[in-house]
């Protein structure tokens, strides 16, 4: 490969970065996108970048899977709703436009594992991608929300970032979990109910009792799994040391045992 060719593992990352600005382009020529917006869209483009380059590099991928281009464009079209709501320091959110950039994103969250699993691409680095795009979505939402319904809003996108925090210090909380419906439906429902909400077609009581119901339900399935991992914290397989290797150099040659000589009457020296 020619050093002024790119490598096709690197192609994705660039494709989302430029996918990025174009939507930004776009936003900016129907709703006016201020500064404030194209700066929250542009350090998303660049922080989505960067982790997905480096994590194209870690797992040894040759590039991005089908699934992993449905991901990307849900990714780009997070950040074109992240860039809107960052706007809203200057002027109101174009709700319209907030609310179908974010619903088409859910709707491609429903895509992408069919794609993987119709393809057999599935992956690590997927999945991970895969999960990053839900919070980072969901917590553009709850932001959005929150200006309207309270600060507690803020719970739900930042829930996720809390566990993930804790789990430094607690590195048996990030142990894998046993597959869940359950949790699958608490979570798809925490981005229908902000859309939603988001969308102001419910009283403002009603979508306060919607998004309460909907925090309630994600509280009752983190907890649940905290409490399955604590309970399962000493199963873990404990790391493999490795063996003791006696023969770090080459083995000496013998020499003629030395004559043995007769214990002191004394007794011998231990």
């Amino acid at each position: 490969m020619g050093r002024g060719r790119m490598s096709r593992s690197h192609q994705g990352p660039v494709v989302g970065l430029v996918a990025q600005v174009g939507l930004l382009a776009t936003l900016t020529a129907t709703t006016g996108l201020g500064l404030v917006g194209w700066l929250a869209g542009a350090a998303h483009a660049l922080a989505v970048y960067a982790a997905l380059d480096a994590g194209l590099r870690r797992s040894g991928a040759s590039g991005l899977g089908p699934a992993d281009r449905v991901t990307l464009a849900r990714m780009t079209l997070a950040g074109g709703a992240a860039a809107l709501v960052a706007d809203t320091a200057r002027a109101p959110a174009p709700v319209a436009v907030l609310v179908a950039l974010a619903a088409v994103a859910l709707v491609l969250d429903a895509v992408d594992g069919q794609v993987a699993r119709r393809t057999g691409t599935e992956s690590a680095l997927g999945a991970r991608f895969d999960m990053e795009s839900d919070a980072f979505l969901i917590l553009v939402l709850s932001v959005f929300v929150a200006g309207s319904l309270g600060p507690w809003v803020l719970a739900i996108g930042l829930m996720r970032y809390v566990f993930f925090a804790a789990s430094r210090p607690l590195p048996w909380l990030g142990a894998p979990l046993p597959p869940s419906m359950a949790r699958k439906a608490v979570a798809a429902a925490q981005g229908v109910v902000l859309v939603v909400a988001a969308a102001g077609v419910l009283p403002r009581p009603a979508a306060t009792v919607l998004v309460g119901a909907a925090l309630a339900g994600l509280v009752w399935s983190f907890g649940r799994d905290i409490a399955w991992l604590h309970r399962n914290r000493r199963v873990a397989v404990a790391p493999v040391r490795p063996r003791l290797q006696y023969r770090l150099v080459p083995p000496v040659p013998e020499r003629p045992a030395a004559p043995v000589q007769q214990p002191h009457p004394a007794g011998t020296r231990g």
